[in-house]
C-alpha cells in the first residue's frame, strides 16, 4: 500500500530531504514535476518545508545555509535511516568505522536526528521518530520508491550497515541485476547497493541515490527539462522498470522510475 500506516523498522529508509540554495525555486520545481504542495516553513523550524502528496508528507526541502560553524550543506537529496535510539545508533556508527558529521540533535517535538557518513564516504541521516515518523506515502507516482547506495567499496559498505543498523546485503539472483545487492531489514528489501556506476565521472564519491516512482518516466523527464532540470541518463528499460537519472534546476541528482508490476520481469 502506498500509505504508510506502521512505524518504520530500524534501518529502513524513512525520509528524504533536499538542501537547496534557492528553497522557493526547489519547491516550484518539484511541484511542477511531481505535483507536490509545500511552502517555506516558519522561522522556528529554520524555514524547513515538509512537502505533501495527496495530503501526506512525502519529502522535505530546506534552504542550504551555513549552520553555526558548519558550511552550507551540498545541494543533494539525503536519505534518512530509521532508528529507535539515535544516540545508540550514533555510537554504533563510530564503532563500525563511520563518521558522525552532524551530532545528535532534537528537532522540536518531531524527533531526533544526526547526519553521518559510512566508511566509503556516503552521507546519510538517522531519524528517531517522536511525533513525526517520516514519509506518509511511498511507492506511487511522485513518492519515494527506492533508495540506492552507490559505493566505491561494496564489502566495506555492507559490513558497516550490517554492524551499525542490522541491514543485510544480499546478492540479487535476477537476470539483468548481476552485481546488484538488495539491502534487507527483517528479510525485506528496503533498498539497494551497487558498485559505483562506470558512467559517473572519475572521483565521484559514494552516495545514496533517491528514486521517485512515476507513472511515465519519459513524460516526467520532459517535465524535468521544462522546469529547468537536466538529464544525466535518458530513459531506459531495466529489470525493475523504465528509469532515468536527472537533476533539478539547482543540480540535485535523483532517479525516476516507472516500476514494472510485481512479478513481471522476474
Amino acid at each position: 500500500m502506498p500509505d504508510v500506516t506502521a512505524p518504520y523498522s530500524p534501518g529502513t529508509p524513512c525520509w528524504v530531504d533536499l538542501a537547496a540554495p534557492d528553497q522557493q525555486a526547489a519547491l516550484d520545481f518539484y511541484s511542477a514535476v511531481f505535483g507536490w504542495t509545500g511552502e517555506i516553513g516558519p522561522a522556528d523550524t529554520g524555514g524547513y518545508s515538509v512537502c505533501h502528496l495527496n495530503d501526506k508528507p512525502v519529502a522535505g526541502i530546506m534552504a542550504a545555509v551555513p549552520m553555526e560553524d558548519q558550511p552550507a550543506p551540498p545541494t543533494v537529496w539525503t536519505t534518512y535511516l530509521a532508528s529507535t535510539n539515535v544516540d545508540a545508533t550514533s555510537e554504533a556508527i563510530g564503532s563500525a568505522g563511520g563518521t558522525v558529521v552532524m551530532p545528535v540533535m532534537d528537532v522540536m517535538k518531531f524527533g531526533r536526528m544526526c547526519i553521518a557518513a559510512d566508511p566509503t564516504g556516503a552521507v546519510f541521516g538517522v531519524w528517531e521518530a517522536l511525533e513525526f515518523p517520516g514519509a506518509g506515502i511511498v511507492n506511487e507516482h511522485g513518492a519515494v520508491v527506492w533508495n540506492q547506495l552507490n559505493t566505491t567499496d561494496r564489502d566495506a559498505a555492507a559490513a558497516f550497515y550490517e554492524t551499525a543498523f542490522g541491514i543485510k546485503a544480499e546478492a540479487m539472483e535476477v537476470e539483468g541485476a548481476e552485481g546488484y545487492f538488495a539491502l534487507k531489514v527483517d528479510d525485506r528489501p528496503v533498498g539497494g547497493m551497487t558498485s559505483m556506476p562506470p558512467e559517473l565521472p572519475a572521483g565521484t564519491p559514494s552516495h545514496w541515490l533517491t528514486y521517485f516512482a512515476v507513472a511515465d518516466a519519459d513524460g516526467t523527464v520532459a517535465k524535468v527539462t521544462a522546469a529547468g532540470g537536466s538529464v544525466l541518463k535518458e530513459p531506459f528499460d531495466m529489470v525493475a522498470g523504465r528509469m532515468a537519472i536527472v537533476t533539478d534546476q539547482q543540480g540535485a541528482t535523483f532517479a525516476v522510475i516507472t516500476p514494472k508490476p510485481m512479478g513481471e520481469g522476474e
